[in-house]
């Protein structure tokens, strides 16, 4: 694989040297054709039905020196997420008061958390120098997007087709001996459209626990990521495209102890694909069809040193399997058969399989099918006012659900615009809580009925100064009932089993956004989200959510200056977690400072040198909360006395980058 960037490193420079006159692909004179298609366009689409979206741009994720998705939406306003240990690791998100497994990521559509290991989010992937942009839907998206999506949807956009031949090449190294080498190519031969890329991110990574005892060998969590993929389009008929994508991507992840850890890894192999066929006539009729695969596998071992010393003990040998396998398709079909009114009718069918031998898991598969049927009025009844009303069906073993969604928007003027999104959205029970069989743990309940949660947004927003100054205030409030937990009351399962439990949580809160264009090339921006998630009748915040939480940024990008450069600051309030042995504890209250600067090192702006500090003060911080285990000398004097530790957030890291646009 070294040698295959290595060749596309030489293809690119020597196109860039060769081809003067090809356009810098961040600079505007390359044609790039944007998605028409229905699906691609789906979450744009909802937004002019007052469903809150957020967009994460390429020069965005760029100037953040960002290298997995997790950073990227660092910026997200309303959307708190951290990694576990760094790149490419888990992730803890609370989007709207949400937990981690209430949100839906996508990958051009495509599920990417699979329906029964719902807490584990892709952020290893892809390199996050491969996405066009990433769309953030916030609020119950249930209709359209299923399971999962009750708290919103993280659809990533792989790089768009262009009718001009051109790319790019990234290549960045940071204080941590981590090193990222990337690079994408794009153009089309007649009706022929491609895109192909590749990846290699690698690095032996930070110590990411604050306290690890002297039996853990293995200090740091490093990783090692390759990822390669293609795109193509052809244009059948004028109206009528073919659209198709596969992506392999490696993955050598450490997942380390905070005791005892002599070796511990997933190795992932992941394969995702999907072929698209689009109609977008001219005639006020629209449709895609659409077929995909996803493939997600996991190799583990774990090694651990003894207490007291004495030979390694292998606890899952290497290959140690889990994983799972999704394929499905799904139809969606846009008519106009009423003056005023557009009418959507899908079809989703999704299957899904699994195993896991590590955190054992039965085997197990299942099948869902959905119809999905939504009314919109459109520009002809008016062209201020839009509102959207929807019904899904969902059918999956042993369970049925019916949800709906209404929405609406109305420009009042220019400056000033209203806008509201209310519905049910549904959360299905995952594969441990179903069929978790491991003596260690929680055993399943194959009895357990899915989530349900009732969820509106509504927001005011505007533009002062000709649009140079843009705000926004938002208000949220969603209702779960049948909330899934686990329970340690029933003496059948002593190590606990899963439950409905019968109290109602609620999460409401506030956004505020401000977003500012100023003269000279400088931009600021600011957001602030309140978020209070209880039980019905508690006064106690839920665990790892957020009460608080903030952004601050202030850019200099002059269209036409060489220099740029950018300093952020994330700020957390109040963050509560549970350990064994010690109780409720807060581990937030802190802010984490990210700088950077580039130069553009010719007039042509094909050639940018970065430079960034992730975390310029060197904060020491709780990225996940704070967890218990029996330490060393506990079990060398048979106490089972425990320990207290944290994931640590990253550390300051220095990273350099270059890159070459041709």
């Amino acid at each position: 694989m070294k040698s295959n960037i290595v060749s596309l490193v030489a293809l690119a420079l020597s196109l860039a040297i060769a081809s003067p006159a090809l356009a810098d692909e961040g600079e505007g004179d390359s044609i790039v054709v944007t998605g028409t298609s229905l699906e691609e366009t789906l979450p744009q689409q909802l937004s002019r039905y007052g469903h809150a979206i957020e967009i994460v741009t390429d020069t965005q994720i760029r100037d953040a020196a960002a290298i997995d998705t997790a950073r990227a939406l660092e910026a997200v306003p309303g959307l708190f997420i951290r990694s576990q240990s760094g790149p490419f690791s888990y992730v803890d998100i609370a989007l709207q008061g949400s937990r981690t497994k209430d949100v839906l990521w996508t990958m051009d559509g495509i599920r990417l958390n699979n329906r029964l290991y719902g807490g584990t989010s892709p952020n290893d992937t892809m390199a996050a120098s491969m996405i066009e942009r990433i769309e953030v839907l916030k609020g119950g998206e249930s209709l359209f997007y299923g399971t999962q999506a009750a708290a919103g949807v993280i659809n990533v956009v792989t790089r768009d087709f262009s009718d001009d031949l051109g790319g790019q090449v990234n290549a960045s190294l940071d204080s941590f001996a981590g090193t990222s080498l990337d690079g994408y190519l794009r153009g089309a031969i007649g009706p022929h459209r491609f895109v192909v890329w590749a990846n290699r991110s690698q690095s032996d990574g930070y110590r990411p626990y604050d306290v690890m005892q002297p039996s853990a060998t293995d200090r740091a969590r490093g990783y090692d990521l390759w990822s390669a993929g293609i795109k193509y389009q052809y244009d059948i008929a004028p109206d009528l495209r073919l659209n198709a994508l596969y992506q392999h991507t490696r993955a050598d992840l450490d997942n380390i102890s905070a005791t005892r850890t002599k070796e511990s890894r997933n190795d992932r192999n992941e394969e995702v694909a999907s072929l698209r066929l689009d109609y977008t006539g001219k005639d006020g009729v629209q449709f895609f069809l659409k077929g995909y695969f996803h493939d997600w596998k996991t190799a583990y071992v774990q090694i651990r040193n003894p207490v007291p010393a004495g030979p390694p003990q292998v606890i899952y040998p290497a290959g140690t399997f889990w994983g799972y396998q999704d394929y499905g398709g799904s139809a969606v079909v846009q008519l106009n058969m009423l003056r005023g009114i557009d009418t959507l009718i899908g079809y989703d069918f999704q299957s899904f399989n699994g195993r896991d031998d590590v955190l054992l898991i039965a085997p197990t598969d299942e099948q869902v099918h959905a119809g999905v049927l939504q009314l919109r009025t459109n520009d002809d009844l008016s062209s201020k006012g839009r509102i959207a009303a929807g019904l899904r069906y969902n059918k999956a073993k042993g369970s049925e659900k019916t949800i709906w969604n209404v929405s609406g928007r109305y420009d009042v003027s220019d400056a000033l615009f209203v806008e509201a999104n209310g519905g049910t959205s549904f959360v299905l029970p995952d594969a441990s809580q179903l069929y978790g069989n491991d003596p260690c743990c929680e055993v399943g309940n194959p009895n357990l009925k899915p989530e349900e949660s009732l969820n509106l947004n509504a927001a005011l927003g505007g533009a002062l100064a000709g649009g140079a100054i843009r705000w926004k205030a938002t208000w949220f409030n969603r209702r779960i009932t049948d909330l899934i937990d686990t329970t340690y009351d029933d003496p059948a399962f002593p190590e606990g089993t899963y439950i409905n439990v019968s109290d109602k949580v609620r999460a409401r809160g506030a956004e505020l956004e401000l977003n500012a264009d100023l003269t000279g090339g400088w931009g600021l921006s600011a957001s602030y989200t309140y978020s209070r998630v209880r039980n019905q009748g508690s006064s106690v915040q839920r665990d790892r959510n957020p009460e608080q939480y903030g952004r601050a940024a202030i850019v200099y990008a002059p269209q036409t200056g060489r220099f740029g450069a950018n300093l952020s600051a994330n700020w957390v309030g109040d963050v509560w977690s549970t350990a064994s042995g010690f109780g409720r504890m807060n581990y937030g209250n802190y802010a984490v400072v990210d700088a950077g600067a580039h130069l553009w090192l010719d007039q042509a702006r094909r050639n940018r040198f970065g430079v960034n500090v992730e975390n310029l003060f060197d904060k020491d911080y709780a990225s996940t909360g704070y967890r218990s285990a029996v330490s060393d000398a506990g079990v060398l004097d048979g106490s089972n006395s425990r320990f207290l530790y944290y994931y640590r957030g990253v550390p300051r890291t220095l990273r350099v980058s270059y890159g070459l646009s041709f």
